[in-house]
């Protein structure tokens, strides 16, 4: 996957409205939950990491604004996109199958972005992945192909989801999901939106895109079945062979897990399974912890947190896995290198 590189990212979550508050409050390990007006099973008022815009948005509405906000972060100061090419935007969004999802969810929010973002977009390119914790991961993959293959400049992915509506909650709630008390294999909801901008690789790069990975789980969520982390084992693997790294050359993870065992299982057996032979100690970031479980947002949350460490000098070191999985079957993994580390590999 070399080649491309992340030139920029946008946050709007529960925790600030832009990524720099963020990500400042991740690392601080600061939540800001708050009660919904939604009640469990029990009675009790369910906690949510709600975002709080100047104008009570509600439903899609409330989606376009905060991916426009995100959106614009993202690309402020970069001059050869608001000079005039034409931008392709890879929307990520729910899941077809989730239930609650808003009727005509991804066309509206799309025109939304079409009509509130100031620069011109690329249909051709343009592109909607319905795929709810690993669609960004996804986009990020079309993205390299678009700038590698199809001689795009600059790719912009974007997300907008939340669970943070009743219809959606209540199949959650069902299934004995949220978190809650006496429940502590659960996720606690949230909402938000974030952008990153893709671009080829160049001088000055914070961030590159060295490896990508995919796989199928057999053994998801709620299926009863036992799990062994096949599916994400070999979207690992993938990601590791393509950026051309050993089981000890990652530096650290960072994951859309949201609180659920399930998940923690997965991805501890995954990590000694793809991984194996790794002797360093690996800390695992999951940013849901600060803003919650809010679908599509969840991809693009990790990899914003990532390219924000090496920025700012705080990450565990210059190479990073990020990986993610859904309540079905995908699996996604990429690597993310600091590029000087890079450089200097590749002449010694």
């Amino acid at each position: 996957m070399s080649g491309v590189a992340i030139a920029g990212v946008g946050l709007v979550t529960s925790l600030g409205l832009d990524a720099e508050s963020t990500c400042a409050a991740l690392r601080a390990s600061v939540t800001n939950p708050s009660l919904t007006r939604f009640r469990g099973r029990d009675g009790q008022l369910i906690n949510g990491h709600q975002v709080e815009l100047d104008t009570p948005w509600v439903g899609v509405s409330k989606l376009v604004q905060m991916a426009l906000l995100a959106a614009d972060e993202c690309l402020e100061g970069i001059r050869n996109v608001a000079e005039g090419s034409a931008l392709p935007v890879l929307l990520c969004t729910a899941e077809q199958q989730r239930p609650g999802r808003l009727q005509g969810l991804d066309d509206a929010l799309f025109d939304g972005i079409r009509s509130g973002l100031d620069v011109r977009l690329d249909d051709r390119h343009s592109a909607i992945f319905p795929l709810g914790r690993v669609a960004a991961l996804a986009a990020l993959e079309r993205a390299r192909r678009l700038i590698t293959e199809h001689g795009c400049h600059e790719v912009l992915i974007v997300a907008a989801d939340g669970l943070l509506s009743w219809p959606a909650l209540k199949h959650y709630v069902d299934l004995d999901r949220v978190l809650r008390e006496d429940n502590s294999n659960g996720f606690m909801p949230g909402e938000g939106a974030g952008a990153l901008l893709i671009t080829a690789a160049q001088a000055g790069d914070v961030l590159r895109c060295t490896g990508f990975g995919a796989g199928i789980e057999p053994a998801p969520v709620m299926s009863g079945t036992p799990l062994r982390g096949d599916g994400l084992t070999a979207a690992i693997a993938q990601a590791m062979r393509e950026a051309g790294l050993l089981a000890d050359d990652v530096d650290f993870i960072v994951a859309d897990i949201s609180g659920e065992q399930y998940f923690f299982k997965e991805a501890a057996l995954a990590r000694a399974r793809a991984l194996r032979g790794h002797v360093r100690t690996l800390e695992l970031w999951h940013p849901a912890e600060g803003i919650g479980e809010a679908g599509s947002l969840a991809g693009v949350a990790a990899i914003a947190a990532a390219w924000t460490a090496m920025r700012k000098g705080y990450a565990c070191g210059p190479k990073v896995l990020v990986h993610a999985s859904d309540d079905t079957s995908y699996r996604f993994a990429t690597i993310l290198c600091r590029p000087d580390v890079q450089a200097m590999e590749a002449t010694s």
